[in-house]
């Protein structure tokens, strides 16, 4: 298992970025504690069932993902780094396989940028879900801001 962050081409990556007005230690809890996290990760009206959450180097977290009108899908990550409260790197283990950096930067009292970037091997991979994707990163980010308002 390689630690270091890999790097990509912009070609092999869905970046996307939001700015939120909340502490960056509240956001970062969000993202690691799995009380909250189950609650909002995933696009719109998707639910969670986590059987597994190691937050460390070498941890796995392990969850089902349960689609709005139907579908379950079965999700295996490892956790690669973890940088508290600026940085989680984790490779996926389960298809589509691709690797994820989210970054966490104070830009303001109260205010940070968050970086989610997912990483391919190739430009292909990259393309099969780029397509409906990005609209699908941004659910998620709404549904974390609402979330970070319940925990406020």
């Amino acid at each position: 298992m390689a630690s270091e962050i890999l790097s990509t081409n912009p070609d092999c990556e869905i970046v996307t970025i939001r700015t939120i007005n909340f502490p960056i230690e509240l956001a970062f809890k969000a993202w690691t504690d799995p009380d909250h996290l189950k609650n909002w990760w995933g696009p719109k009206g998707f639910t969670n069932t986590f059987n597994e959450y190691d937050l460390r180097p070498g941890g796995r977290w392990s969850f089902i993902m349960h689609g709005p009108d139907k579908g379950n899908y079965p999700n295996e990550v490892e956790f690669i780094k973890i940088d508290k409260p600026n940085l989680i790197y984790w490779k996926r283990h389960s298809k589509p396989l691709f690797r994820v950096l989210a970054t966490f930067e104070e830009v303001a009292e109260n205010q940070i940028k968050i970086i989610f970037k997912m990483l391919f091997d190739t430009p292909e991979e990259c393309n099969k879900l780029k397509g409906f994707v990005i609209d699908k990163n941004e659910e998620n980010f709404d549904r974390l801001e609402v979330e970070l308002t319940k925990m406020a």
